[in-house]
């Protein structure tokens, strides 16, 4: 079989400068814990070693899901995703886990309108739960894993596309590529993908 991790990849559209390029992730929509009922995401670096991971919940309602958690390669908490369960946009609330019982606030994520329309998947509020413009826009179908995240200045700062074995070959929905801006952090990025695949 092919592999499914990724190398550092050079990119026009992504080099404000010649110095600069995106690095390429790879995202599996599976968790490494195979026990049957679960699911999760992992995602490997460009030497294809696991750097983090959603293990191990289900696919229940959002009422009874609870939180879902982001951890590093060995289970170290980072973020935790909680659904608002009386919100009308389908909102998401991300926390760091900063200590044991102790977590900061991080940002709020929800879908543009209640009806949504055109291209916009979701709008994210960072430290604050909406009001003034959002912090990002995530734009595109994340169905067909094909979707960027800009900036409050519309910059672009994140790619997310179909991984490809060769220039013909597709690995298919659950396996994708995401390609970060130098100095956008992975582990904000990769929350944002853990809730959008809850809100798409």
């Amino acid at each position: 079989m092919p592999k499914i991790h990724p190398s550092e990849t050079k990119n026009a559209k992504w080099q404000p400068t010649a110095r600069k390029t995106t690095t390429a992730w790879t995202v599996w929509k599976k968790s490494s814990m195979s026990f049957a009922g679960t699911d999760g995401f992992s995602v490997y670096d460009r030497q294809g070693r696991l750097a983090f991971r959603v293990d191990n919940y289900s696919r229940k309602n959002k009422f009874l899901i609870g939180e879902l958690l982001l951890t590093d390669s060995i289970g170290k908490p980072l973020l935790s995703l909680q659904p608002r369960v009386l919100s009308l946009r389908d909102r998401w609330r991300a926390y760091i886990e900063v200590e044991e019982s102790t977590k900061f606030h991080l940002f709020d994520m929800r879908r543009p309108s209640f009806v949504q329309s055109g291209l916009e998947i979701a709008e994210v509020f960072m430290g604050r739960a909406g009001g003034g413009g959002a912090d990002y826009i995530i734009k595109g179908c994340f169905k067909k894993r094909c979707c960027t995240v800009r900036g409050r200045d519309g910059e672009i700062l994140a790619t997310i596309s179909p991984k490809k074995a060769s220039p013909t070959v597709v690995l298919g929905e659950d396996v994708f590529e995401l390609l970060l801006e130098p100095g956008v952090s992975t582990e904000l990025l990769v929350s944002f993908i853990v809730a959008m695949d809850r809100i798409c």
